[in-house]
């Protein structure tokens, strides 16, 4: 029988999902870590992590393909055994007028942020079931709450993932599964790489703590989530914005 836990992050290879990466492997979890494309990027976080974490794996796969989702879990369970722990944080962002979003922008959206999130809940739940435990957690956004302008298919998929993991707490609990859900405002990430200096400072201007959060502040509150500290929370929307919602 593992000692330790087993949590698969996407999108892993930086932002939060690296900081996660780092934050979990240093209190003991055997990490999973996941990208699609910048696998040099991905290799510099699990060569990190190996250092404390040395059973962890690298594994490429597109959350936007069922056979990539399956394919992931299958050599995770060769390895490690079951995934004890998923942290649904792979996620794309765009920033346009309503009327300029494609079709095929508004279908790509749902289909990583949302559908990527419900393929790897699908196939971690039944070995969590048939366990009796478990932890989800869900990478919202601000904008997932209160809604951004600009951002209305973003705003629209991180909506869409509060409300699904609040059904799968109800649905999931019975089995001895949390699920929860972090919602964080602005975070120095290279997600924001598109926004001037002089719109970041206007953004933070307006709240309280009037600075972007660390991606380590965010990973913290997923840290105790998934930690025993958070065993009986679930169905919860964590907003970790510095004040800017309230």
């Amino acid at each position: 029988m593992k000692k330790n836990k087993t949590v698969l992050i996407t999108g892993s290879s930086r932002g939060i999902g690296a900081a996660t990466a780092r934050r979990l492997a240093s209190e003991g979890f055997i990490v999973v870590i996941n990208y699609e494309k910048d696998e040099a990027a991905a290799r510099r976080v699990y060569d990190e992590i190996r250092e404390i974490s040395p059973e962890s794996l690298l594994v490429r796969a597109d959350v936007r393909s069922d056979a990539d989702v399956c394919r992931m879990f299958d050599e995770v369970e060769s390895k490690l055994g079951m995934v004890d722990c998923l942290v649904n944080n792979a996620g794309i962002a765009g920033y346009k007028m309503i009327q300029d979003i494609s079709d095929a922008e508004w279908s790509d959206m749902f289909d990583v942020n949302v559908h990527g999130a419900f393929r790897c809940v699908r196939r971690a739940a039944p070995k969590m079931i048939a366990a009796g435990r478990g932890k989800i957690v869900g990478v919202s956004s601000i904008w997932g709450v209160t809604g951004g302008a600009m951002e209305v298919h973003y705003s629209a998929t991180k909506g869409a993932i509060i409300a699904m993991n609040k059904a799968l707490a109800k649905e999931l609990g019975w089995s001895g599964i949390t699920v929860n859900t972090v919602a964080p405002g602005g975070v120095d990430t290279d997600m924001l790489a598109g926004f001037s200096a002089e719109e970041l400072r206007g953004y933070c201007s307006r709240f309280p703590l009037g600075r972007l959060a660390r991606p380590e502040e965010i990973a913290g509150v997923i840290a105790y989530l998934l930690s025993d500290a958070g065993d009986y929370i679930t169905g919860e929307v964590i907003n970790i914005n510095g004040g800017a919602h309230i």
